[in-house]
């Protein structure tokens, strides 16, 4: 794509890939589309001059006056990851599309232009359309569950934080521990659960090794089944689906409950005894000579 002299380092550039249906697939931008977080099996495409392939760095459009080059490696975006994310055998790279007619859509310093492409099956491989479909269709569920798996686990380490904060809070404004032993209780549950979902000691790569792998993971690692075959899914890998699908729901819907039920009554707590939200520590006064 060729971009005018005129155009300003600040100015964005953003492209769009869109379905036909025009259904948004993926948008990138000269400033970054924040794809991916850090943690191992990260996954990238190719980028600027030459294609590089920048393995688990965020697609950043490139956008200098003239001639640019994105090489788009036709997948939807990586599901979401977390800090310290590491699995063993899985991965979070969104599922490559079916062939098809697609469009693309920048826009530069005000302007837009589309234009329309198709996506072509490998004449090697002798898979109908239905079979491309079926296989996205099964790799886009994988993947937008383990999205949801990590943002429930991302939401489970954010409120033990705010919990830990409501409890050192409370007990430098009363001497009262009901609400510490409340935290306790609601700390575990939640930790209960993150552990259902994912192996919180892994902290290298090789401690998968040591620690059995948990339901994000196992699910993650489906998608490196469905991709290594040039076919549709097989029986099996939609049974396993189902299966790990409806343990990680079980796990997603505790941590619901818990939120409903076990944290609003710990939040109705701390109001009850007027703990407050900030506390401003007053500085010590110097020790007299």
């Amino acid at each position: 794509y060729w971009l005018k002299d005129d155009l300003k380092e600040k100015d964005e550039v953003t492209l769009e890939i869109l379905d036909s249906a025009g259904t948004l697939i993926r948008k990138l931008s000269s400033k970054g589309d924040g794809n991916v977080e850090g943690g191992e099996g990260a996954g990238g495409e190719g980028e600027g001059e030459g294609g590089r392939f920048d393995r688990g760095a965020a697609a950043k459009l490139p956008a200098r006056a003239g001639l640019n080059r994105f090489a788009w490696n036709f997948r939807y975006p990586d599901a979401t990851r977390f800090k310290g994310l590491i699995m063993w055998g899985g991965s979070t790279s969104g599922p490559e599309v079916a062939p098809g007619r697609y469009q693309a859509r920048i826009t530069a310093a005000g302007a837009t232009q589309s234009v329309s492409f198709d996506v072509r099956p490998d004449p090697r491989l002798a898979l109908s359309q239905s079979d491309y479909q079926r296989r996205f269709d099964l790799l886009l569920h994988v993947h937008d569950k383990l999205s949801e798996t990590h943002e429930a686990i991302i939401s489970i380490r954010d409120l033990r934080g705010q919990i830990k904060a409501a409890v050192e809070r409370a007990r430098e404004a009363t001497k009262d521990t009901s609400i510490a032993t409340a935290a306790r209780g609601l700390t575990d549950s939640l930790t209960k659960v993150e552990e259902a979902l994912y192996q919180t000691r892994n902290a290298s790569s090789q401690d998968p090794l040591n620690y059995p792998i948990r339901l994000g993971n196992k699910l993650a690692a489906l998608t490196g089944v469905v991709e290594s075959a040039a076919a549709p899914p097989t029986d099996q890998s939609y049974e396993v689906s189902k299966d790990l699908t409806a343990r990680i729901d079980v796990e997603l819907a505790r941590l619901r409950g818990l939120i409903a039920g076990d944290l609003a009554a710990f939040n109705q707590m701390v109001r009850d005894q007027n703990v407050p939200a900030v506390v401003v520590k007053e500085k010590k006064a110097p020790a007299a000579n």
